[in-house]
């Protein structure tokens, strides 16, 4: 259903994506399902291009965060903590590229990110990547970890106006190193606004309109609570509930 949608919107290459310069950037997350996915994607394929990357319009990619044994990062993230940070590697399945990240987010809610391409996952004796961390990482480079593995599926949107870029995360996956655990959000969408400061936004008059109201969430610290039952997750706990009565709710309609 949604490979039909979106072949009724109009591509936009990688190439052309280089154009989608947003340099005062506002980034809001928004949760949603894919019953609701579906009429957003409807009411939005006559404002938006579709980024296709080999022909592919829904991309398959998979992340390994990695974290200090105490899981300083995820705490951090957990506790509300600003100046936090994240360090992980992201491939981009269908293009074959692998990148080592540092996301940083400052006391402004500001995100900026430092990556480097890589050949594949795994920093434990790779000297390139034990240098790039030690200039960008604040934790002990040697304790890190793998913690939490996804996978997901992201839509691409770029607006006529070429002002926000639009990220859309659906069948979310996780594996949980420490637990062992898998667990899945298969009917959970994250959809992430990209906008080029306070400019106006199609999209959001969209999201309005289906009642999808902007929130937090986290795909390490949500994966991570959901896959290990032994760590804190208090303040996670509300937004796991409140996945789910968006789910009961959009089933009912």
């Amino acid at each position: 259903m949604i490979d039909n949608i979106l072949n009724t919107f109009t591509p936009i290459s990688l190439e052309q994506m280089k154009d989608v310069r947003l340099m005062n950037r506002v980034d809001t997350k928004f949760v949603t399902t894919m019953p609701r996915l579906l009429k957003l994607l409807e009411m939005a394929k006559d404002k938006y291009y579709v980024q296709e990357i080999d022909g592919l319009r829904n991309s398959p990619y998979t992340t390994i965060y990695y974290d200090t044994p105490e899981l300083g990062m995820y705490v951090a993230h957990h506790n509300g903590c600003l100046g936090r940070q994240k360090v992980r590697e992201r491939c981009y399945i269908d293009s074959h590229l692998t990148f080592l990240e540092v996301k940083n987010k400052n006391n402004h809610r500001r995100t900026r990110k430092k990556r480097i391409v890589v050949s594949d996952f795994g920093i434990e004796g790779d000297k390139a990547k034990h240098d790039f961390l030690l200039e960008h990482c604040n934790y002990d480079v040697d304790t890190l970890q793998p913690a939490l593995r996804n996978w997901f599926s992201r839509i691409t949107l770029v607006n006529k106006g070429k002002t926000e870029r639009v990220t859309i995360d659906t069948d979310l996956r996780f594996h949980n190193y420490r637990s062992g655990l898998d667990k899945g959000l298969p009917q959970t969408v994250v959809v992430e606004l990209k906008r080029d400061g306070n400019v106006p936004s199609p999209l959001l008059e969209i999201l309005r309109q289906l009642r999808i109201m902007p929130y937090g969430f986290s795909k390490y610290c949500i994966g991570t609570a959901l896959s290990n039952p032994a760590v804190k997750q208090n303040r996670l706990k509300p937004k796991l509930r409140y996945v789910q009565w968006l789910l009961d709710r959009d089933c009912r309609e």
